[in-house]
Formats: structure tokens, C-alpha cells, sequence
């Protein structure tokens, strides 16, 4: 069997450039949808380096 391993974006912040990229990516769309359609303010209290910016960066390319 022939597994082609993906790469881990570590470090990636800009959903374009993972997906572009063949990163590894696990698509969280619908919970992303779903604060959205929540019609409230979110503060998203995360460790540095979990993924805030890439979070951001998703939901802009949403929008657009």
C-alpha cells in the first residue's frame, strides 16, 4: 500500500495557502457556521499557537 502522508501546518495561518498547499486540514466548517449564525459576540480564549489566526483567516474566505 502506497500512504502519501500530509504535511502538518504548523505554523500556517492563512487557510488559502494550507489548502493551496495539500496541508492537512480538518474541516470545522459547520461549527464555524453555526457562531455565525448565532447572531452573538465571541470571545475565544485559546493558547497561543492553537489556531486563532488560522480560525480568522477560514472565516474571512468564508465571507469573501
Amino acid at each position: 500500500m502506497n500512504f502519501s502522508l500530509r504535511k502538518i501546518p504548523i505554523g500556517v495561518q492563512d487557510f488559502r495557502e494550507l489548502r493551496r498547499n495539500d496541508y492537512m486540514y480538518i474541516d470545522k466548517t459547520s461549527y464555524i457556521l453555526d457562531l455565525i449564525n448565532m447572531n452573538k459576540y465571541y470571545f475565544l480564549p485559546r493558547p497561543r499557537r492553537f489556531g486563532k489566526s488560522l480560525l480568522c483567516s477560514t472565516m474571512k474566505y468564508l465571507f469573501l
